[in-house]
């Protein structure tokens, strides 16, 4: 049994700091302060020998933390080629409180969310809206094409 393990997320991605800001706003993270005593990731990468060619531009701000502690890190991995095919694992953004909400309530706040998502930089590809079944979602792209629903 491991009792010590943590759980990180990691998505590749052509901007990692556009994409760790976009998902800091979105989930309500922040993204992850460099390590004592470092002003930034690139001083620290730099100071654990990482050549500066590997370390592309900006300050290096590629991951997301959860600041209660309760969700995983997420980074963001730097790749050459842009996303190509639909996301095998996406992330399901709960914002409508559930079955015990009136449905209207329900659509309303993931419409909410998705506007607010959009200004954020994300994209609405479809609205999945059943009524009948009480179902109300909304599945999305963030700024470089990955899924994500919101319900």
């Amino acid at each position: 049994m491991i009792t010590d393990l943590k759980l990180q997320l990691t998505i590749d991605c052509t901007d990692p700091e556009r994409l760790a800001a976009f998902w800091a706003a979105a989930l309500g993270y922040e993204v992850e302060p460099p390590p004592a005593p470092f002003a930034t990731w690139r001083a620290h990468w730099l100071d654990q020998g990482v050549p500066e060619e590997e370390l592309g531009e900006g300050d290096c701000s590629d991951s997301v933390i959860d600041p209660r502690g309760a969700g995983p890190r997420i980074w963001f991995q730097q790749v050459p080629e842009p996303k190509g095919v639909k996301n095998r694992l996406h992330l399901d953004l709960g914002v409508s409180g559930g079955r015990s909400v009136p449905f209207a309530t329900r659509k309303e706040r993931v419409l909410a969310e998705m506007k607010r998502l959009e200004s954020a930089g994300a994209s609405a590809l479809r609205i999945e809206d059943s009524e009948n079944s009480g179902s109300f979602s909304v599945v999305m792209q963030d700024p470089e094409g990955n899924e994500l629903c919101v319900h």
